[in-house]
Parts: C-alpha cells; sequence; structure tokens
C-alpha cells in the first residue's frame, strides 16, 4: 500500500492526465463540446508528462491539441456562415480524404526525420506515427467527422505498446480505455448521423 501511495504522489500529474482523458473520451463519445475545454487541461498535463518521458513528437502534439481544442470549441459552438444550425456530424468527402492523406505521408516523415536526426527519442518511428495520425484525427474531430474514430483505433493500439515500453503505465491504461470507448465512439456517432437524417426526412 506505502509502495502504491509513493508511486502515486510521484506521479500524480500523470495519474491526473489520465483520470481527465477518460473524462475527455466520455465528453467525445457524447459529442459534447465540454470535450474540448477538457482537453486543454489534460492536454497541458501531457505536455510535461511527454517531456519527461522523452516523447518529444508526443508532447509537441500536445501543444497542438491546446490550439485545436481551442478552435474546435469555436467551430462546435458558432453557426456556420452557409447554415442555419450548428457544426453537424458528417461523413468524409474523398477530396478532403485525399488531402488528409497527403498531409499525414508529409507529417509522418518530417517527423520522423527530425526526431531521428536532431533527438535522442529511442522510438521516432513509432512516436512519428502516433503523432501525426492524431494530428490529422484531431482536425477531423474538430470538423465532426465520423471517421476519425477509425484513425483513434489504429493510434490507442499503437500507442498502448509505446507507453509500456517507456514505463508510463497509467497513460498506457489510459489508451486501452481509449482504445475500447473508439469503438463505442465510432457506434454512437453512426447512430447521431442516423438519427439526423431521419429528422431531416420528417
Amino acid at each position: 500500500m506505502d509502495v502504491l501511495f509513493s508511486w502515486t504522489v510521484k506521479n500524480h500529474m500523470e495519474v491526473f492526465g489520465a483520470m481527465a482523458g477518460i473524462v475527455y473520451i466520455f465528453f467525445e463519445i457524447r459529442a459534447s463540446f465540454w470535450l474540448w475545454p477538457v482537453g486543454i487541461v489534460t492536454s497541458a498535463v501531457y505536455v510535461w508528462v511527454f517531456f519527461n518521458g522523452k516523447l518529444y513528437a508526443d508532447m509537441s502534439l500536445q501543444v497542438y491539441y491546446v490550439v485545436i481544442s481551442i478552435l474546435g470549441l469555436v467551430w462546435w459552438l458558432k453557426r456556420m456562415p452557409h447554415e442555419d444550425k450548428k457544426l453537424r456530424i458528417t461523413n468524409l468527402k474523398l477530396k478532403t480524404g485525399a488531402v488528409l492523406a497527403v498531409a499525414f505521408v508529409i507529417l509522418f516523415a518530417a517527423m520522423w526525420a527530425i526526431l531521428k536526426r536532431f533527438t535522442d527519442s529511442p522510438v521516432p518511428g513509432c512516436d512519428a506515427l502516433i503523432t501525426s495520425l492524431s494530428v490529422i484525427a484531431t482536425w477531423m474531430l474538430a470538423r465532426k467527422i465520423l471517421q476519425h474514430w477509425f484513425l483513434w483505433i489504429i493510434i490507442n493500439a499503437t500507442a498502448v505498446i509505446l507507453f509500456i515500453t517507456r514505463e508510463l503505465y497509467p497513460t498506457a491504461v489510459l489508451y486501452a480505455i481509449y482504445g475500447v470507448m473508439s469503438f463505442v465512439g465510432l457506434t454512437e456517432w453512426r447512430r447521431n448521423v442516423k438519427n439526423e437524417l431521419n429528422a431531416d426526412e420528417l
């Protein structure tokens, strides 16, 4: 018990970040705008956690999360200029998907090269993969694109393995929970899309 208490005190920031992350994913599944304020707090905590874990790409990703969380909050709350409703869940369009695929390849190659050449990251390829996919997935989330959940499934599975190797066990548990809840989120968002389409037909 004393060992567990000592470990928790020593790693309190990571534990807090993991708990906040669970709240975040709950709001994401519910498609609630509250995911963005919680996301800002969670990301700020993980900037510190990943810096200490020498996962520099993931650390920079958390800075990006803070910025995209602010944009996501604005996009989700405001009325779109060409619509009389707030931003709705949509499917990924072919043109947008092609642009995002190209952006992913560029981001991945650039991050891998930078991490390998200029940092002491022990896993530059895996770190770059998670980071570049997460950039794309978070942008898709901010635009309420349904298929972002498929990316999170891949990201979370890869992240669990990575964080275990780096001995970031609470974070590994968090991402395992994320992985399970990604399937729940995908199902819930699909149901929301169907409900919105049915409502439009009435």
